[in-house]
């Protein structure tokens, strides 16, 4: 119990120090997603925005979810948390498996999805090895799912993605996200998730989105927003993935800190036990040694 109570500490210490810089990652990358919601505030009057083919909303028949999840345990519920909140919406929508495709961020999410039978169209190891241009990648794949619709191609209605939303070290909130079709307002509620309450980060959190009834955007709007949507999107997944990664951190360290602390307790009842059981068998040799004595 020694040894699983220094092991279980080292696994404590080694969580703190990558939570630490995972948190302070995740949390300085929030300014780009507020930045993010305010350029698509002044596109929102933009007549081609409501018409264009990633902002097209339409009556889902098949779905696309991108599921952001850890490659080890020792997490608590962080996993299953996520992957429960993506099965819920999947039977909500009341989505047969065939018409589900699911592109996997890390191994639980492959095991989980593989082993129910559902399409796993690519899979991404969550490390750190994983880049800005492999998130571009995914939403490449996702923006293309949703615009396109063919026989070397199977297209998708909806695209959403699930994570673990970073609240604090000790709270991490499963979340749904749709990414597409791109919606100012669903914008706005991932700016709602990620602004601290309280913290070095809640400071100057205040943004005011203006809706212009008309824009002028050269060097033409169809242009524009097929260049800046795209990228729109990606900081939807970007900042998921950082989301998710201070959380996998957050709770691993809580959760081996809960695991030394077990591990502390027990070994305090079994040393208790064994010197009682010392104890008995001590006043037994005695005894014996006095029953014999006389």
């Amino acid at each position: 119990m020694k040894k699983s109570q220094t092991v279980t500490k080292a696994m404590e210490a080694v969580s703190a120090a990558k939570m630490r810089k995972a948190q302070q990652t995740a949390l300085a990358g929030r300014a780009y997603a507020r930045a993010s919601a305010a350029v698509l505030a002044r596109v929102a009057g933009s007549r081609d925005l409501v018409v264009h083919p990633l902002a097209a909303v339409r009556p889902v028949g098949k779905a696309l979810y991108i599921v952001i999840t850890s490659d080890k345990g020792l997490a608590g519920a962080l996993n299953s948390g996520v992957l429960r909140a993506a099965a819920a919406d999947i039977g909500r929508l009341s989505l047969p498996i065939e018409n589900v495709q699911i592109i996997a961020v890390g191994r639980k999410t492959q095991d989980y999805f593989s082993s129910r039978g559902y399409k796993v169209i690519k899979y991404y190891p969550n490390n750190a090895a994983l880049t800005s241009v492999q998130m571009r990648e995914i939403v490449d794949q996702a923006a293309l799912r949703f615009v396109l619709n063919g026989a070397a191609i199977e297209g998708v209605d909806v695209v959403k993605v699930a994570y673990q939303n970073f609240v604090s070290t000790f709270e991490q909130r499963p979340t749904l996200r749709t990414i597409f079709p791109l919606s100012l307002a669903e914008l706005e509620k991932v700016v709602e998730d990620i602004v601290p309450k309280k913290g070095a980060y809640s400071r100057d959190v205040s943004q005011t989105y203006v809706n212009p009834t008309t824009y002028t955007l050269e060097p033409g709007e169809t242009t524009v927003l097929d260049a800046i949507l795209p990228l729109l999107a990606g900081v939807y997944v970007y900042h998921a993935l950082l989301e998710s990664q201070a959380s996998e951190h957050s709770a691993r360290m809580v959760s081996m800190k809960s695991a030394t602390d077990k591990a502390g307790e027990m070994q305090d009842r079994l040393t208790l036990q064994f010197n009682k059981a010392r104890q008995a068998a001590i006043t037994r040799e005695v005894s014996e040694i006095i029953s014999g004595t006389l």
